[in-house]
């Protein structure tokens, strides 16, 4: 894949079609009677999200494998409490609402009709494929996620910024560097280390017991990084209270596996494709089938127009 030299905005799709669900009302129906509501909800946000930011090139990054298992065998827990169905050979079943999980076909339909390129990798997260459109980028990036795990990517020296939902996407936390290290202590670099050490019980990540997010910030503060922490552990010099230098010590098993866990790929396979946005859909006769099926009415017609201008 060649580098995209525009502004490049990311979406973590499922994160956002979430959010989307919970926050458009499940009486948005589809002629049938279907609910739509992150459907709908979802071409909105995108519509926003184009309107208010004006990227050249926009990729909706899928989940091909919401919980890989390189992942899970080296931190069993990881996700664990979302699994719906175990499976083998396959990715593992997510909890996912029982109208929800019917809307996810029909985005990808859309999605694709409309021409805005979506990719997924098999046997990775949209997080991965986040991870690396982002690292192949010679021009600034806009992630739009309500995961903060994606505040690892933040540089400002690049350009890469997180643009975090706190209420729709008409009200977004413009992460920086400067967020960070006013809300965590830390700067994008310093935000995965900050992450396992603190625990992330949404992600079944257990964290080191007894150490939370400002003693996790002071230490790497002191100390730089995982790396030096654990040096500091074992130099006796070092300034670390008896408990840190214990729990610490206590959770090395962990530690020596969970930054491979935490940190975003930035070397997953992409396949070729077009991340230029549309001026015109890609499948103009499916899309108005899709419309009239589903119901998208307002919705589409917004985002084709803002698409067109």
């Amino acid at each position: 894949m060649r580098s995209v030299t525009g502004r490049l905005m990311l979406l973590d799709t499922a994160s956002l079609y979430f959010r989307a669900y919970f926050g458009v009302p499940d009486s948005v129906r589809a002629p049938d009677g279907t609910p739509v509501n992150a459907v709908r909800g979802l071409l909105d946000f995108i519509d926003r999200l184009v309107k208010d930011h004006r990227p050249t090139h926009l990729v909706a990054c899928m989940d091909a494998d919401w919980r890989p298992k390189w992942r899970v065998e080296l931190i069993p827990t990881y996700k664990a409490h979302r699994v719906a169905e175990e499976r083998t050979g396959a990715p593992d079943a997510e909890e996912v609402p029982d109208t929800l999980a019917p809307q996810v076909p029909v985005i990808e339909s859309v999605l694709d009709a409309i021409g805005i390129a979506r990719v997924g990798v098999a046997d990775y997260e949209a997080d991965d494929v986040i991870g690396t459109f982002t690292a192949r980028a010679a021009g600034p990036v806009d992630i739009v996620t309500g995961d903060r795990d994606l505040y690892q990517l933040v540089d400002d020296g690049r350009g890469v910024r997180v643009l975090y939902p706190l209420k729709g996407v008409g009200t977004l936390q413009v992460t920086d560097e400067a967020v960070l290290r006013e809300k965590y202590g830390v700067d994008g670099r310093g935000y995965a280390d900050l992450a396992l050490l603190r625990g992330d019980p949404s992600d079944g990540l257990p964290g080191v017991p007894g150490i939370g997010e400002k003693t996790a910030a002071k230490l790497l503060a002191e100390f730089g990084d995982l790396a030096g922490i654990m040096a500091a552990v074992d130099d006796p010099k070092a300034k670390l209270t008896p408990s840190q230098r214990k729990r610490l010590t206590e959770a090395r098993p962990y530690l020596a596996v969970a930054p491979e866990v935490v940190r975003v790929a930035g070397d997953v396979p992409l396949p070729q494709v077009d991340t230029a946005l549309p001026g015109a859909p890609r499948d103009p006769a499916g899309l108005d089938e899709l419309a009239a099926r589903w119901g998208l009415g307002g919705s589409l017609q917004r985002l084709l127009t803002t698409l067109s201008a």
